[in-house]
């Protein structure tokens, strides 16, 4: 049985999140570690558990974008039709904020990036988490390479976060996202994956 389908264990990773604990989780791209976006806990304990500089900031992802939504403003059409061409999928856009985006996950900076992961595991995680939405990382220590599959995230990040969240057979790509912000006027391409957007 996949134990996301199982109430108890829904109810437990919804205790870990609300108590500022992180899980990990597979995606499209790569292994993930996440927590809830407001839990200012939470959100020290990936910078700590990763040794991650706090002027890097965390991403916000979801299984649907209507729950993303309330956290960026200023969307222009040409953001809006590249999402709606490429979400699910690897690629993060990157927004201003809205007010409602704690200022913990962004570092200082009047953006924040948000994406939709192409991945089935990932998206019914999310489902059953309260609020929909996770504050996330790569799994790994800063510097190392992204860990890509169960066992390796465990021998990363295991000891360190409080649930490993199995892939149910899904596979991260090894590729990460590409990340861009996309405004009325021009394209900016932060990091090049695999989705090459044209202007």
């Amino acid at each position: 049985m996949n134990e996301l389908e199982d109430k108890n264990f829904q109810a437990k990773i919804n205790t870990v999140l609300k108590n500022g604990g992180v899980i990990a989780f597979v995606t499209d791209t790569v292994w993930g570690v996440g927590c809830l976006p407001e839990n200012a806990d939470g959100v020290k304990k990936i910078y700590e558990l990763k040794h991650r500089d706090t002027s890097k900031p965390l991403i916000l992802m979801s299984d649907k974008v209507e729950y993303l939504r309330p956290f960026i403003k200023n969307v222009s059409l040409r953001a809006l039709n590249t999402a709606k061409k490429y979400f699910p999928g690897a690629l993060t856009l990157i927004f201003e904020h809205s007010d409602k985006t704690p200022k913990t996950i962004t570092s200082g900076l009047d953006t924040v990036g948000i994406r939709l992961p192409d991945s089935k595991t990932f998206q019914k995680l999310c489902a059953i988490i309260d609020g929909h939405v996770l504050a996330t990382t790569s799994a790994n220590l800063s510097g190392d390479a992204p860990a890509m599959s169960y066992e390796e995230t465990v021998e990363k990040v295991g000891a360190s976060v409080d649930l490993v969240i199995k892939p149910y057979g899904e596979t991260a790509s090894g590729v990460a996202s590409t990340v861009a912000m996309i405004t009325d006027n021009e394209t900016k391409i932060f990091r090049q994956g695999n989705i090459k957007i044209e202007d």
